[in-house]
């Protein structure tokens, strides 16, 4: 189990690092963008289409860090009203859910996709769509992932006792 959350910790660190990326070429690029608009009335296509891309990417980068550090966004109110047995299997069926809906929207769905689009060009970048919407599929392994190993550490989880009390 220790080597599943090195491997985990590691792709977490650099999905980490992606994210910061993404977020200081955007600071970058919107900068740009204002100084272009602002200063010289000269509005750069270029750029309003990176900091789009980009913040899309950086969004769906970040959802899948999210599902790494178990802090996906779930309604509680019921879930912690269970302990022992059935919190165990309601858990396990949240993580088992999120992992069928990454699997089949974001890697089946993002990958036809991504493939039905790289015909297609961006307007101001000229590159393939498909190479924009390749981050939907990534997402959804690193999604599946992380649901894996979260699902793992349910089953060896003692829900005997209720969070609050812990």
């Amino acid at each position: 189990m220790s080597a599943i959350h090195q491997v985990k910790d590691q792709i977490m660190k650099i999905l980490g690092a992606v994210i910061t990326v993404l977020f200081a070429a955007m600071t970058v690029i919107g900068t740009y963008q204002i100084i272009t608009r602002y200063f010289f009335n000269r509005p750069s296509t270029i750029s309003e289409e990176l900091l789009t891309y980009s913040f899309t990417w950086m969004s769906l980068f970040a959802s899948a860090y999210v599902f790494g550090k178990k802090d996906h966004m779930r309604i509680g109110f019921l879930a912690d009203k269970f302990t022992g047995t059935g919190k165990k299997y309601l858990e396990f069926s949240i993580e088992i859910l999120a992992f069928v809906f990454a699997g089949v929207v974001m890697v089946y769905g993002g990958s036809a996709i991504t493939k039905l689009t790289m015909m297609q060009t961006t307007a101001s970048l000229q590159i393939p769509m498909g190479y924009i919407y390749a981050a939907v599929p990534v997402t959804g392994v690193l999604i599946m992932v992380f649901c894996l190993v979260n699902a793992l550490d349910i089953l060896h989880t003692d829900f005997s006792v209720k969070e609050e009390e812990a």
